[in-house]
């Protein structure tokens, strides 16, 4: 493998290599063809298999001791089929929404307590936005985050409050665990997450949670700079954002 020696963990590698001759071979593989097929000795592919069994990345038939790839991939690409699913479902919705606000409308999701950007569509207008697509972000700090907290079941916000070490971002970040609270109680019963320069300076953000039947599938936002803002225009952004939002649900 190109620039190899760079990596970060060798073994990682060697594991990716034996995951990839298991599922590229005609027939399930036994100890001795891999070894034959992979110029990692035996010893060391005995190993990475054992733990990969442990992981429950592969399994080992009991009566001929042949490998082949375990469950735990089907559930990653589950995961991975959803997130994609929901970024096909809503781009023309979000799309039609950055063409009637004129501003940039984002998509995300959840994973390890951020909110992952999934999708960005760009306002035609310039604007200084940190974000990125597949960047993360703070639940916390950001409209989206703010937006799946307000539809989080009570013990796993709780879970959420106890759990997350809050920092501050610009002066506006909210970091005190009893003012989020209040906040998020407040996004809850309006049906949106406002953030006024909490994330980044000068940004102002509106986001709506992306919920249904009890699954929280993410949320998107919309994010402009705040002197492009007035209150009139924050308002026709909410109800922009609420109609899209039945629009998305709708269409789920």
């Amino acid at each position: 493998m190109e620039n190899q020696t760079k990596l970060y963990g060798k073994v990682i590698v060697k594991a990716k290599d034996i995951l990839d001759f298991i599922s590229q071979s005609p027939e399930f593989p036994t100890l001795n063809d891999i070894s034959k097929n992979l110029n990692i000795t035996k010893p060391t592919i005995l190993k990475i298999l054992n733990t990969l069994i442990y992981c429950g990345f592969i399994t080992k038939s009991p009566d001929d001791n042949r490998y082949h790839l375990g469950i735990k991939f089907l559930e990653y690409a589950s995961n991975v089929t959803d997130n994609l699913e929901i970024k096909s479902v809503t781009k023309p919705f979000l799309s039609k929404l950055r063409d009637i606000t004129g501003e940039t409308v984002n998509l995300g999701i959840v994973e390890n307590k951020k909110v992952v950007l999934l999708d960005k569509i760009e306002s035609p207008n310039s604007i200084k936005l940190v974000s990125k697509i597949g960047g993360t972000m703070n639940m916390y700090s950001s409209s989206m985050g703010k937006a799946i907290l307000s539809v989080y079941p009570e013990e796993k916000f709780e879970a959420y409050l106890n759990t997350t070490k809050f920092e501050r971002l610009t002066e506006n970040t909210i970091t005190d665990p009893v003012k989020l609270k209040e906040n998020i109680i407040l996004t809850k019963n309006q049906g949106y997450a406002l953030e006024k320069s909490e994330n980044q300076k000068d940004i102002i953000c509106v986001g709506f949670p992306i919920a249904k039947n009890g699954i929280i599938l993410g949320a998107f936002s919309i994010s402009a700079p705040q002197y492009r803002v007035d209150d009139e225009k924050l308002e026709e952004f909410i109800n922009y954002g609420k109609e899209t939002q039945l629009q998305i649900l709708a269409s789920l």
